[in-house]
């Protein structure tokens, strides 16, 4: 178990993964300290071949559009020198104006940029950095609801989180219409509310991983229901559209705006994460074994529920509902780096983006490739495409699924 401390031969004492880190003629070097463990040949490869995954779709996405250019043309914009050594431009797109202004004291006018640079981090950039925020946050979210639920088939879908966004979506749109510049807030709020709903029903002096995927399930149906009678009640073909936009996952026309959005609360689900894989790993050793180690289960339970529903909720906020990369993205992180937590979450941060943002290609690119038709589709529909035939190879490798 990660973090129990056994003696070796030596007289030096071993971590429990196999590293001597004190005393005796045994001890060897850990690299990087309490930072080896990145370094460690499976995890480095998942993360250099995700960025470069990352890299090249984000390539594609700068390069193509309305206003075409070469992919060097792209590249160089996107490593435009007047940009990135230039504070006030990067703080004017990664801030916005206004704050740019205050935190420098600048009044002037901003200097000119190339128009391949303006249209490239005003309008291509955004959205594979959405794209990126999106996939670190479903991934961490589903990692997190699998190893509480001791689920592999756990997700945000699962425990109703999506369906209680999606409800609030609709009802939003299709009801309080003066209220959809806020649907980004609402639909957080709806997945927030969702889970804890699915909490209370879950609570019988204490939860268990099975009710807990029980009540999802129950709360998910009885809000989706919900949320396919709101579609009769729509007149406005409009809202209509909007609102499949929002439930099927969509990063049209995302912005800077989203990204000022989703990125704070991106940053703290990412540390919590992390600093609850411990918690996570003694979860996974079963309800008795953490009691018996001192873990007061319902606290952390809640505690780490709470940082998969924000981090699910970022992503919602921005980006609609995405399925199945909450759902399949610890999957192949654990197929690659093993089960143990604290590499688990660091491989999500990095798979997940690559998987949004190579979907994102297809959603916006596909329809021109296969039919010529100047049409984007959803990128929730891409992911499901992806994900269903993979959790088909799932089931025809593995004997048993469900239980981690």
């Amino acid at each position: 178990m990660t973090g129990r401390e056994t003696r070796t031969d030596g007289g030096s004492v071993a971590d429990g993964e196999g590293r001597a880190v004190g005393g005796g003629p045994s001890r060897r070097p850990v690299e990087g300290s309490r930072l080896g463990w990145l370094f460690e040949p499976r995890l480095a490869t998942v993360i250099a071949g995700s960025l470069a995954l990352v890299a090249a779709a984000g390539l594609v996405q700068v390069s193509f559009g309305t206003y075409s250019m070469t992919v060097g043309q792209a590249w160089r914009a996107v490593f435009d020198p007047a940009v990135l050594l230039d504070p006030r431009w990067f703080l004017n797109f990664l801030l916005g104006e206004e704050l740019m202004r205050a935190v420098t004291g600048f009044r002037g006018e901003l200097p000119r940029l190339a128009r391949e640079t303006l249209v490239v981090w005003n309008i291509r950039l955004p959205r594979v950095l959405v794209g990126v925020v999106v996939g670190m946050n479903l991934a961490v979210s589903g990692a997190i609801f699998q190893a509480v639920t001791r689920n592999e088939l756990a997700s945000p879908f699962i425990l109703g989180v999506s369906s209680g966004a999606g409800l609030m979506i609709l009802l939003t749109l299709v009801v309080f219409g003066g209220l959809s510049a806020f649907l980004p807030i609402i639909a957080a709020l709806g997945g927030s509310v969702a889970f804890l709903v699915v909490y209370a029903i879950a609570w019988k002096n204490g939860t268990s991983p099975v009710r807990l995927v029980l009540a999802g399930v129950i709360v998910g149906t009885v809000f989706n229901s919900l949320q396919t009678g709101l579609f009769f009640f729509a007149d406005d073909i409009g809202v209509v559209q909007s609102a499949i936009q929002w439930t099927t996952g969509s990063l049209t026309g995302t912005d800077w705006e989203q990204v000022r959005m989703a990125l704070p609360w991106t940053l703290v689900a990412v540390t919590l994460s992390l600093a609850g894989s411990r918690q996570l790993n003694l979860l996974l050793l079963g309800e008795q074994t953490a009691k018996s180690l001192g873990m007061s289960i319902e606290r952390v339970r809640f505690a780490l529920s709470g940082v998969a529903v924000l981090a699910a909720a970022a992503s919602i906020a921005v980006a609609g509902i995405v399925s199945f990369v909450g759902l399949i993205v610890p999957h192949v992180v654990r197929n690659l780096v093993g089960s143990d937590y604290k590499r688990v979450i660091v491989g999500c941060l990095f798979v997940g983006p690559a998987l949004m943002v190579g979907a994102d290609v297809g959603a916006r690119l596909g329809m021109g490739v296969l039919t010529g038709a100047d049409a984007q589709v959803p990128v929730g529909i891409v992911t499901g495409l992806v994900g269903g035939p993979y959790f088909l190879y799932l089931m025809r490798r593995q004997q048993n699924m469900g239980d981690l």
